[in-house]
C-alpha cells in the first residue's frame, strides 16, 4: 500500500492553530480499514515526519478528497515505498528514534559505533588543520603532506561506505574482481546522495558543499573532483601533490559525513551529546536540499476497532501503535 504525499495549504483541526500547515508543510496519508490517517512533516533542514502530529478520522469518501478538503493538499503524489517499508542501509526522513533506525535500516550499535570512531578521527584531524590554515581565499588551495594524508584517509573511508552499501545490496563488481567507481556510482540515485549539503561553520565566506552533486555515470571518477584528486595524489605524489588541497579535503570529509548519514541517519551527529556530536556541531551543519519526498518512509499504525472516529490528533508512537518497519533489500 502506497501513501499519498503532498503539500499542506490549510489547517482544519478544531482547537489547533490555524497556521499549523505553515510549519508542518508536508503531509503523508493512507487509509486503514476504518480510518484515514494523515501525518504531518516539516520542510528542512532534515525534513522530519512528525509522528506526534498524526490526524485520524473515520473513512468517508476517498482518501484524496479527504486530504484536499482537510489539509488543502496540493501537488499530490504517491510514495515510492509501501507504508511501513524501508530500504536496508538507506536512511530517509521518517526514521527518527534510535530504536526504529536500528530496526528500519537493519543495523546495530556495533556497526554504527565502528563508523562513528572513523568519522570522529577525520573531523578531529580536520579541526587541527584549521588551526593552521583558514578555509578561505588562498587557504583553500593550499596543500601539504598533512592535507594529502587526510585526503587519502577520508577517501578510503568513503570507499568503505560505498562497498558496505553495495555488499548489503548483494551487488557484484562489474569487472568480476573488485568494486570501482563504475559500481559505486550506482548508489547516486538509490542512496539520494545529491540531496545532502554540508556547511563548514564559523567562516563567513564558507560555501555549502554537496560532495556528490556533479557525480555522473559517464565519468564516475573524474566527475568527483575531490575523489579524482585523491586518486592522482595517491598514485603519483610527485606529479599531483598539489591536488591534495584543503578544499578537496573538506569535500572528502563532507562526503564521509554524507555517507554516515545515509547509513545511520543524521541525528546521531546533530542531536546527541557524544564526543562525535560535539565536534561535529562545532564544525559542521548538514541539511537536505530539495529531497524527493516520495522516497520518505511513512510509518504504519495499528489502531484498534474502538478508536474514536471523529477527526482528532493522536501520537501513535507514544502509544506504541506503530508496527515494526519492514526493511527491503536495496535495489541497485
Amino acid at each position: 500500500m502506497k501513501a499519498l504525499c503532498y503539500k499542506n495549504t490549510a489547517t482544519n483541526l478544531r482547537g489547533w492553530i490555524e497556521a499549523l500547515h505553515e510549519k508542518q508543510v508536508y503531509g503523508f496519508a493512507y487509509e486503514l480499514p476504518d480510518h484515514f490517517v494523515h501525518i504531518y512533516g516539516t520542510a528542512g533542514p532534515l525534513y522530519v515526519i512528525s509522528s506526534g502530529l498524526t490526524v485520524i478520522e473515520e473513512k468517508n469518501g476517498s482518501l484524496r478528497d479527504w486530504v484536499v478538503s482537510t489539509f488543502g493538499a496540493t501537488d499530490i503524489r504517491s510514495t515510492t515505498n509501501d507504508v511501513g517499508s524501508t530500504v536496508t542501509g538507506i536512511w530517509r526522513p521518517g526514521l527518527y528514534f534510535q530504536n526504529e533506525i536500528y530496526q528500519g535500516l537493519d543495523i546495530d550499535q556495533y556497526e554504527q559505533r565502528f563508523s562513528e570512531q572513523s568519522l570522529r578521527v577525520l573531523i578531529e584531524q580536520l579541526d587541527v588543520l584549521l588551526l593552521y590554515i583558514e578555509p578561505e581565499g588562498s587557504g583553500l588551495s593550499s596543500y601539504s603532506h598533512k592535507t594529502r594524508e587526510l585526503l587519502i584517509l577520508a577517501c578510503t573511508e568513503v570507499e568503505s561506505h560505498w562497498k558496505s552499501l553495495l555488499t548489503k545490496a548483494g551487488a557484484a563488481p562489474l569487472n568480476g574482481r573488485t568494486f570501482t567507481t563504475n559500481d559505486y556510482v550506482k548508489l547516486l540515485s538509490s542512496a539520494h546522495l545529491r540531496e545532502y549539503t554540508v556547511l563548514l561553520r564559523n567562516y563567513r565566506t564558507a560555501q555549502p558543499v554537496s560532495p556528490f552533486a556533479n557525480w555522473t555515470a559517464t565519468a564516475p571518477t573524474n566527475s568527483l573532483a575531490w575523489y579524482d584528486a585523491y586518486n592522482k595524489t595517491k598514485h603519483d605524489r610527485g606529479a599531483h601533490f598539489n591536488e591534495a588541497t584543503l578544499s578537496n579535503v573538506i569535500s572528502a570529509v563532507s562526503a564521509c559525513i554524507t555517507l554516515f548519514c545515509v547509513r545511520f541517519g543524521p541525528f546521531h551527529l546533530v542531536n546527541e551529546s557524544k564526543t562525535l556530536s560535539s565536534i561535529f556541531n562545532q564544525n559542521f551543519e548538514i541539511s537536505l536540499n530539495e529531497p524527493d519526498i516520495k522516497s520518505f518512509y511513512v510509518p504504519l499504525y495499528n489502531f484498534s476497532p474502538g478508536t474514536r472516529r471523529d477527526r482528532t490528533v493522536v501520537n501513535p508512537y507514544n502509544e506504541n501503535l506503530n508496527l515494526p518497519w519492514q526493511p527491503q533489500i536495496l535495489a541497485i
